[in-house]
């Protein structure tokens, strides 16, 4: 067994659980066996190395998740890996519903673990998506109204996906046009979709 790196706020964290308390123990195991140095960011167990983010531990209502940050870039031999939702581009999860399958997994696991390692050591980047689909209503508005596609032009790609996301997943045309409307002055104002 490796040097244990452990940190005190998942001891607390895990004192804490109401859900997936064992499932959580027997990941925590897993992950620090692997060298991996124990940190806790974004309110969850995340495991590192170089401060590099290797792997996190997450639970839900339905399920409890290794995440791996790199997963895009993981040899997937057991076809475990999972996109969480079609926008996440970067992080794959393997999901648990009850410790036994933690534990019988051990060895797949941890080779899942040591491959994403050897991912981080490389340097290896996922290549993110930087081209974004501009709904046809979107379009439309733009060709009537250049000033419109320079503002849009103009916002963080994280905010022009978020808009064609919000606009796009409207069922009905005459619905993303409303939606394309509604925010035309949040546009033009170089706002995101969510800023005040």
């Amino acid at each position: 067994m490796t040097n244990r790196k452990i940190n005190p706020k998942v001891d607390e964290y895990l004192r804490k659980a109401t859900n997936w308390k064992e499932e959580f123990v027997a990941m925590r195991d897993i992950a620090l066996d692997c060298g991996l140095t124990e940190d806790f960011k974004w309110n969850h167990p995340c495991y590192t190395l170089d401060n590099k983010n290797i792997v996190l531990i997450h639970g839900f209502k339905e399920y409890c998740a290794f995440l791996f940050h790199k997963g895009a870039l993981l040899e997937d031999p057991q076809g475990i890996l999972i996109q969480q939702t079609k926008n996440v581009q970067a992080a794959r999860q393997i999901r648990f519903t009850k410790v036994q399958e933690i534990i019988e997994n051990e060895s797949i696991l941890k080779d899942y673990i040591f491959n994403a390692i050897e991912v981080e050591k490389a340097g290896l980047k996922v290549e993110k998506k930087t081209e974004i689909q501009i709904p046809e209503e979107l379009q439309q508005k733009f060709d009537e109204t250049p000033a419109l596609k320079k503002a849009f032009e103009a916002l963080t790609l994280g905010r022009q996906r978020a808009y064609s996301l919000y606009f796009s997943q409207a069922k009905q045309s005459k619905t993303r046009t409303s939606r394309v409307e509604k925010y035309i002055q949040h546009i033009l104002d170089g706002k995101g979709l969510y800023d005040k």
